[in-house]
């Protein structure tokens, strides 16, 4: 199914799936698991799951009177995430908020029945998480960040701050299967702009410094960083590694910027997480995960460092500028 078919789908999905849900039975007390691959004191996720949270709350969901969540952190090893899966499938939750394909997929392989919202994941499809965008079918549905499609942008970005740019560097995860996709969409988006690829191996932090001393020796010219947990958690180093190359970089993590990343393009990721509990709710009033569709962003956010910027000398475009939600000095 392309695109425009899954959308005229999932809005008639979305419309119809409240008729088939049951009131959810008075004073229950429902138990929602919450699987994340970061450490507990990841302030981006500590966000993410407050925005979760403020979903729930606007759907009369309080913590401690109706509802209960059982939080489990991986604390950045994807090793650990099938046993934290395990645990909260033994708790026996009514529902498990999963964020990232290795989340995701840890706790699919727990659980064949137990029901599963993605809170954000790249491509559902193409990792194998569901069947369709429109008819996920099994026990999980959620939503998509669409980060394959949002790597392109983050090519033409570059390249418009560098024009003549003809080789790029990417720094991906092969641990992380949500990576495989980001960089094939990559490789497309390169063909169309003219632009090689090098794509740069890091499955551990100690691969970071070997990844840019290759870069140096290719003479690549910007780096393109996917978006994987682990890379997100060193995301001051990169930026630090970036700096010392003197590299533009671009990334699918707004918090980049902030450690002192170039650009960063991304569907909003805390938008998502308040609208993941929409889903939750349905499934608690009864819907099953099958019947709800996989629903796409609506919200991007276009981050811009002009610190960094002004640090490796370059000029951004001032029609970039103009589409920048936030703008760093």
């Amino acid at each position: 199914m392309d695109r425009r078919a899954f959308i005229a789908t999932l809005a008639g999905g979305l419309l119809a799936a409240p008729l088939v849900a049951e009131a959810q039975p008075a004073g229950k007390m429902s138990r929602i698991g919450f699987l994340s691959p970061t450490t507990s004191v990841d302030s981006r996720m500590q966000n993410f799951l407050e925005a979760f949270r403020q979903g729930l709350r606007e759907l009369d969901y309080v913590e401690g009177r109706n509802v209960a969540i059982e939080s489990r952190w991986a604390e950045g090893k994807y090793d650990r995430l099938p046993g934290l899966a395990a645990e909260l499938v033994g708790l026996k939750v009514d529902v498990i908020v999963a964020a990232s394909v290795p989340a995701i997929r840890a706790v699919k392989e727990a659980t064949k029945t137990i029901p599963i919202v993605m809170a954000v994941v790249v491509d559902p499809v193409a990792t194998g998480l569901v069947a369709s965008f429109a008819r996920p079918g099994g026990n999980i549905t959620g939503l998509s960040s669409m980060a394959p499609e949002v790597t392109g942008k983050q090519l033409e970005m570059l390249k418009a701050v560098l024009p003549k740019l003809s080789l790029v560097a990417v720094l991906w995860n092969p641990s992380n299967p949500g990576n495989a996709p980001q960089l094939r969409a990559a490789e497309t988006a390169a063909r169309a702009l003219s632009v090689r690829l090098h794509p740069l191996e890091a499955r551990d932090p100690k691969d970071l410094d070997k990844a840019f001393a290759a870069m140096t020796r290719h003479r690549v010219g910007a780096l393109l960083v996917l978006v994987d947990a682990m890379l997100n958690e060193q995301r001051a180093r990169i930026a630090d590694l970036a700096a010392m190359s003197r590299l533009a970089a671009v990334y699918g993590l707004p918090e980049h910027a902030a450690a002192g990343g170039l650009i960063t393009y991304s569907a909003s990721a805390r938008e998502l997480f308040r609208r993941s509990a929409t889903y939750v709710d349905r499934i608690l009033r009864g819907a099953k995960p099958a019947d709800l569709p996989v629903e796409l962003p609506t919200k991007f956010d276009l981050v811009i460092n002009l610190k960094t910027a002004k640090a490796l000398g370059l000029t951004i475009p001032q029609s970039l500028l103009q589409r920048a939600d936030q703008v760093i000095e």
